[in-house]
């Protein structure tokens, strides 16, 4: 069975990611004694990663491989941590990202990764989007190659908020060649921005213009926000535990970087 479209990594990915994670596990994957896995570590790892990039329900993957969803539940919970630390080497490091846009001009944006509306959780509403979740800064180059990605926080911080709190952020973006953002960053004297609207007058014509210009530059990011989530579990609403989110955002990060070294 092929599982390229489900895993969203192909046969060569899914080698290399299965050697990465046996080397991890404490005790071989099919010890060869007692009752067997119902899967294989392939197929475990293609269920794992089918999950981030699609984020169906987990009785999906069960009727798909003839197990429990309870199975498929063990499975997610065990692989994906697994996940996340045999990708860590291809998620950039701040050295590496401000190395990558020395030379280039870095643009950056807000994402927000929704989530279930979690009781209690009033910090993972963001008004902005109307909806819960946690926020990241994206860092790219003028091709839409994306450098960095910041650690997630709760929803309600908006951009600027982030980029205080998210030091590495604006450290890789003082080195860049220059940086460009939208009217959330207005007020750093690091990041080209649009021009706001005074509350008094309409837009000077140059001023449009000037917005026009700043927009069309900053096109890439909005793209590659859009790769980033075509792993699904960033894009629609996160529905494991939540304590669990972070793990499965480093595992996601890391699968997108992981697939993109083969490119």
């Amino acid at each position: 069975m092929r599982f390229e479209y489900m895993s969203g990594l192909d046969e060569e990915q899914l080698d290399e990611l299965e050697d990465r994670v046996a080397g991890l596990l404490e005790t071989p994957w099919d010890k060869g004694t007692g009752r067997p896995n119902k899967l294989t570590l392939r197929e475990a790892l293609v269920v794992t990663c089918g999950y981030m990039r699609q984020n169906m329900i987990q009785e999906v993957f069960g009727d798909i491989f003839d197990i429990d969803q309870s199975r498929i539940s063990r499975i997610v919970a065990s692989l994906t941590p697994l996940v996340a630390l045999a990708t860590g080497p291809d998620r950039p490091e701040e050295e590496e990202a401000a190395e990558a846009t020395a030379s280039d001009v870095a643009l950056v944006d807000g994402a927000l990764w929704p989530c279930w509306s979690w009781d209690g959780e009033d910090d993972l509403w963001a008004g902005k989007y109307k909806t819960t979740g946690h926020g990241s800064l994206i860092i790219c180059d003028l091709r839409g190659n994306v450098t960095f990605v910041s650690e997630p926080v709760p929803g309600k911080h908006h951009d600027m908020a982030k980029l205080k709190g998210a030091t590495a952020v604006e450290r890789i973006l003082r080195k860049a060649g220059g940086a460009l953002g939208d009217k959330g960053f207005i007020g750093t004297d690091f990041i080209i921005t649009p021009i706001r609207k005074p509350p008094h007058r309409e837009l000077l014509d140059w001023e449009r213009e000037w917005n026009r210009q700043v927009s069309s530059l900053r096109a890439p990011v909005e793209r590659a926000i859009a790769n980033l989530k075509a792993w699904r579990i960033l894009f629609t609403d996160y529905r494991r535990p939540l304590k669990t989110f972070k793990s499965s955002f480093h595992a996601a990060i890391g699968l997108y970087f992981f697939k993109e070294t083969f490119a």
